[in-house]
């Protein structure tokens, strides 16, 4: 029983190392220096995705133009802000260009690049607000986005005036917050809301003439790390802005429609039009949300087994062991177990983890806990006359658990499978956070682009509902096939 309990096991880590603690992704030649680059996936008109899925936006062009002058290559990262950032603070990244401010606080932590953008922070609220000026906002709550300048400068100021503060982590919903009136104002970037408002959505800058704490955008590597890598990034931009093409990709984002990248109005205007020109995005969001999830149940199943058994082991402390464990990763929250894996490890043991392996770790090591606790309580629940017949027959306690009180057990246990299976899907729209592309992740790169907050959520909403009610008839023919 112990052998097999540690084949299962052994087999358990194999698979998981399969998947590969990789950190770059690319094999380049050796005269060639290749980097790892995160971005902020959702912050238009410096980073987000057009209309044929592809990454563009001021940074993007400027790095792929710089790293061609420089002789350089990159695979870029798109993720949440504050993701990106933290990714290459724990070197799991070589360096980040998100639209980043050069600020005090951040120069402590990173080494920046010369400035490659000067912005301002403006000021929005919706479009009919009777609010006029910021003493307006004394009492009321603003809407931010995490990480960013605009939310620094609001931050300073909230005192002054007597504003309250709520936080998003990306621009689309600090949007939405505005427009449906749960809060009032948001501060940004000045291109950065022009741009949105732009695109349809119903904002207006108070202070579009006169921004706010003007200050230089860099690019960033960890501080005391990839020196050369900064020094290529210098020396690309010199090139650039000699040769004009600077200007060239400045002027592309700021002074073209947008509908150059978001699509046509038609395609925007209904939810039909919206999934035929992005139907490509959805099927790769749910290909990866549906991989995620058979992948992490099945590693989860296995965990959950193993733990499940050792919480009914004869040995006092196996299941010492298998509560412990349970107990952790059933009180973790998900989306911390993530970062922790994603991030925190790397930082302190200087390993790097790709973003897929941590994603399913963190399936496996959550969903796992959840799956053991429901097997340890299957196989108590199967009755003790049953295993006391099994010993007066001659069986060991091993015989006994594996021919008759595990095999009756898992029958019991069919329905709590294929749930945990349901919950795992959902779970998986938690791993956008590190940057995986999943479903709920395609759909925020969506809206980014095209600002319709209600017609893309509505589709990714039907999408899960689909799938969830394929699994819940797959699941109920399962129970009556088990029960026959």
């Amino acid at each position: 029983m112990k052998k097999k309990l540690l084949t299962a096991f052994v087999a358990l880590s194999a698979i998981v190392t399969l998947f590969g603690f990789n950190g770059r992704n690319k094999t380049v030649s050796a005269d060639e220096a290749h980097y790892t680059i995160t971005s902020d996936a959702t912050y238009a008109p410096f980073d987000f995705q057009d209309k044929n899925n592809q990454y563009i936006g001021i940074d993007q062009d400027l790095l792929k133009a710089i790293a061609k002058a420089a002789g350089f290559t990159v695979t870029v990262k798109p993720m949440a802000f504050n993701a990106a950032m933290q990714s290459v603070a724990s070197s799991q990244a070589d360096g980040v260009i998100a639209g980043t401010t050069i600020t005090n606080e951040r120069k402590a932590v990173y080494d920046f690049s010369d400035p490659y953008y000067k912005t301002g922070i403006a000021w929005a609220t919706a479009k009919d607000s009777k609010i006029k000026s910021l003493s307006d906002l004394k009492g009321k709550t603003v809407a931010l986005k995490t990480g960013t300048a605009g939310a620094e400068y609001a931050e300073s100021i909230k005192d002054q005036y007597g504003f309250k503060i709520t936080y998003f982590s990306d621009s689309d919903t600090v949007y939405r917050d505005v427009i449906n009136g749960n809060s009032v104002a948001t501060f940004a970037d000045l291109p950065v809301l022009q741009y949105t408002i732009k695109n349809g959505t119903a904002l207006k800058v108070q202070n579009a003439k006169e921004p706010f704490a003007a200050g230089d955008l860099g690019f960033s590597v960890k501080k005391g790390e990839n020196q050369a890598l900064l020094a290529d990034f210098n020396k690309g931009l010199a090139i650039i802005k000699k040769n004009g093409t600077y200007d060239k990709i400045v002027n592309k984002y700021l002074s073209a429609k947008a509908s150059t990248f978001t699509g046509s109005a038609k395609d925007n205007s209904s939810m039909w039009g919206i999934l035929k020109s992005n139907h490509t995005a959805f099927w790769s969001g749910l290909k990866q949300t549906l991989y995620l999830t058979v992948v992490g149940i099945v590693l989860a199943s296995l965990w959950g087994l193993f733990l499940g058994i050792l919480g009914v082991s004869k040995n006092g402390l196996l299941r010492g062991l298998s509560t412990t464990i349970i107990y952790i990763f059933r009180g973790m929250p998900m989306l911390v177990l993530a970062f922790f894996l994603y991030i925190g490890i790397p930082a302190v043991t200087g390993t790097k983890i790709s973003a897929w392996t941590a994603g399913i770790l963190t399936l496996v090591l959550n969903e796992g806990a959840y799956t053991g606790a429901f097997v340890r309580g299957g196989f108590n629940s199967v009755d003790d006359g049953q295993m006391e017949a099994a010993r007066s027959l001659g069986l060991s306690h091993g015989q006994a658990m594996r021919r008759v009180i595990i095999p009756q057990g898992l029958k019991l246990m069919v329905p709590s499978f294929i749930n945990q299976f349901i919950i795992t899907l959902k779970d998986t729209s938690l791993l956008s956070a590190i940057g995986i592309l999943e479903l709920t992740q395609t759909g925020t790169l969506i809206v980014t682009r095209n600002s319709q907050g209600f017609r893309v959520w509505a589709i990714v909403a039907m999408i899960y509902l689909v799938v969830i009610t394929l699994l819940t008839l797959l699941s109920n023919w399962v129970e009556k096939r088990t029960n026959a």
